[in-house]
Order: structure tokens, then sequence, then C-alpha cells
């Protein structure tokens, strides 16, 4: 599949309806491109180039960052407060990305985003449509669970996890699952959504049961670890969206994954017990 082929129609609209200027880079030790959401300046556009691939992409990004907006706006925030979170982060990776060029990494994220965004849009209006969203703690309270929940999801997503062709966990990130059980165990209000991934070694059957295998691998040490089962789910991706595109060694071992969802949602509303 042409990693461009979705944004062809928005390559068009980018040049017409978004004109910005583009984003300078900081001074050197202050922070990377995008790095605190709200004061972005990322621009879609880049003007006095020509119109490629790389400006549908941008504009895909924009839309994203207006529906993920629109959202928070809509209450997300206070009724999901980690599902916004962890789009935030997801929005200044890929503005890294489309900034340093890299547009098929980009691309991939974006497909990833749009599906999250669409979800969490599915979730809000049913929670909306069944009790309003308010503030489900105040001042400290709200930080601290918004601060574990970020601890949780940069232990449990990072690089190197698994063995070639193996449900194998790593030493090194078997000590991540363990610490992450640790503090999860004290935060009884949070759950994880564990995908699993796998490089493009291998047919399509093979490395979605490899997927499967390595996400309920991770669900079988968290539990070893002292978390109960019942606040983790487990899905299969295969070798679909893969983190990085390619072939190398790096690549394959960095896709070679689980994803990781941390969960905070449903202690903030009664009516989420019915998602």
């Amino acid at each position: 599949m042409d990693i461009f082929s979705h944004v062809k129609v928005a390559t068009v609209s980018a040049a017409i309806f978004l004109l910005a200027a583009c984003s300078s880079y900081p001074e050197e030790g202050t922070g990377g491109v995008a790095e605190q959401y709200a004061g972005s300046d990322f621009s879609p556009v880049m003007p006095d180039e020509p119109l490629g691939p790389e400006h549908g992409l941008r504009f895909d990004w924009k839309l994203a960052k207006l529906q993920l907006d629109s959202l928070i706006r809509e209450g997300a925030s206070w009724c999901f407060p980690a599902a916004v979170l962890q789009a935030q982060e997801k929005q200044n990776r890929i503005a890294r990305e489309l900034e340093g060029g890299l547009w098929i990494d980009a691309a991939n994220d974006i497909i990833i985003q749009r599906k999250k965004l669409n979800d969490l849009e599915l979730r809000l209006d049913y929670v909306r449509s069944q009790a309003s969203c308010a503030p489900p703690m105040q001042g400290d309270d709200f930080n601290n669970l918004m601060q574990v929940v970020q601890q949780i999801y940069d232990l449990l997503n990072v690089d190197n996890q698994f063995a070639v062709d193996s449900t194998e966990i790593n030493p090194k990130y078997m000590g991540h699952l363990a610490e992450a059980a640790n503090i999860l165990k004290r935060h009884t209000s949070i759950r994880l959504s564990v995908t699993g991934h796998a490089d493009i070694t291998g047919s399509s059957e093979h490395n979605d049961k490899l997927a499967l295998g390595r996400a309920q691998q991770v669900k079988r040490y968290l539990s070893i670890f002292g978390l109960n089962p019942k606040r983790i789910d487990t899905y299969s991706l295969g070798d679909e969206l893969p983190l990085y595109e390619g072939n190398t060694d790096g690549v394959r071992l960095t896709n070679r994954r689980v994803s990781i969802e941390v969960l905070a949602d449903e202690a903030n509303s009664a009516a989420m017990e019915a998602l």
C-alpha cells in the first residue's frame, strides 16, 4: 500500500486552507520541537516549497490536533484524562517526526492517532449521553494521578522488549514490568491495554500469533508480579502498523514490541462502567 495514498486529497487542501509560518528550532538545550503541546507553533504548511506528500501529512496532523482540541473542550480531559494525556504525547511525537522529515514514521503514527481519537470520540459521546463529564478530583489528587499514568506509560513503552521470533522478554524489560506492577497495585483505578506487534519477518498468520503471544506474556508476568489479570486486556496487530518502516536489524528490534495504553477512565464517572 502507498503510505501517502490516504493523504492525497489533503495535500492540495493544505496549501489552500492552512497558511502559517514554519516553526523555528529552540536554542540548544531548551527542548525539541513541540515538546510542550499547548505552546507548539508547529505549522501544517511549509511556505515557499513545492507541494509534496509531506504537506498532506502535515495537514492530517493539523486535523488530528483540531479533533483532539475539540474533544478536550467537550470534557474528554475530565472523563478520560489518561487517554487525552497519551494522545497529546502522540501529537508531539508526530510533530517531531514531520519536522525531521520522517514521513513514513509520521504516516504510521497519524493512522494510529486518528483511530484512537475516533475511539475516544465514541466513548465520550456515550458517557455524555449518560451523565455529564465533571472533574473526577481536584488539584493535587488529579495531578498525581496523571503523573502516575505518565510514569507507567514511560516504563512500559520502551525499545528492546523481545528476542527474535519469540515471546521471550528481555530481562531489562522484565524489570520494567515488575516496577510498573508495584505502582499499579497501589493505584487500583488504572487498567492496561496491551497490544502485541511483530516485525515483518515471517507470514502474516505467524506474526499475528506471535504478537498476541507477546501481549499475553506481558500480561502473564504482570500477573506474576501481583497485578490482577482482570485489569489487563490483550490484543494483536501482527506486523501491521510498525513503529518504524524498514528491514534493518535496529528497525526489526524496535518493531518486536508491545504497545501499552494506560487507562485511568472508569474511576472518573459511574457511566463508564457500562462501556
